[in-house]
């Protein structure tokens, strides 16, 4: 599955390169417009990041997902400073279908598998941003990506797989906005480990060759964020591309 992204700061849709919010960009302002329109081209999931939720949960925009949710036909997942339970429950109620799940994941697991009981795996998503360094360590980062944790994907997502984790959001930090293509390899090997997570791959992608090269690798679904709103191609040339690519291979 492909999943247009959209990142929101004070009802526009913003673009920032590494997570950083002093390299952002405006796009539109319109994110309802915006999601339609992905609707339209074909989009079967919207992926909605609440960037100012992320800095401020009580800063969070829930009017304007609410009546993004309203006036679509397609699931939505959305993150952004998910810190308390109260959190999934304003989301859930306000009609999203999933809720991601970052920082507090990390540094909160035994409250995070809690909810991971209540709510069910299908409705909670796991963000799992990586900042990868000279050992090839995957290395977790919180807090907008601001703070690289010391601990690493692997043991992280492992605890969770016990409480039913399906869906796993991973980020190549590096790759984020820069759009100098996506980590293959890194989404390659996370689906060998873990085959039975439902994995989503975001950060860099901009080519549709790169779309053929993620299926080959068994990504399960693509982020596609930066090169939609900039024009590298259209999401309806991006389904096409994904929809005819040959069948998962081993590279």
């Amino acid at each position: 599955m492909l999943i247009p992204a959209l990142d929101i700061i004070e009802g526009q849709v913003v673009r920032l390169q590494k997570g950083d919010f002093n390299q952002q960009t405006n796009y539109h302002s319109d994110p309802v417009a915006v999601a339609r329109d992905y609707q339209a081209q074909g989009a079967d999931y919207l992926h909605l990041v609440d960037l100012d939720g992320a800095r401020a949960p009580k800063l969070r925009q829930l009017a304007l997902i609410t009546q993004l949710v309203q006036q679509l036909d397609i699931p939505v997942q959305v993150g952004g400073g998910v810190r308390h339970r109260e959190d999934i429950q304003q989301l859930l109620a306000a009609g999203v279908a999933r809720v991601v799940i970052g920082s507090t994941a990390v540094n909160q697991p035994t409250l995070v598998k809690e909810w991971f009981q209540e709510f069910g795996g299908e409705r909670l998503v796991l963000a799992l941003d990586v900042n990868i360094n000279q050992q090839g360590q995957r290395m977790l980062a919180t807090h907008g990506w601001q703070t690289t944790s010391q601990q690493q994907l692997e043991p992280c997502l492992q605890a969770y797989l016990d409480v039913g984790c399906q869906h796993v959001l991973c980020t190549d930090i590096s790759r984020d906005g820069m759009l100098q293509g996506s980590n293959v390899a890194l989404y390659q090997e996370l689906k060998q480990a873990f085959p039975s997570i439902q994995w989503q791959a975001s950060g860099g992608v901009a080519s549709l060759a790169e779309l053929t090269e993620l299926q080959a690798a068994q990504c399960d679904s693509v982020i596609l964020g930066k090169s939609l709103l900039t024009n590298t191609f259209t999401l309806a040339e991006a389904l096409a591309c994904w929809n005819n690519a040959s069948s998962p291979v081993s590279m």
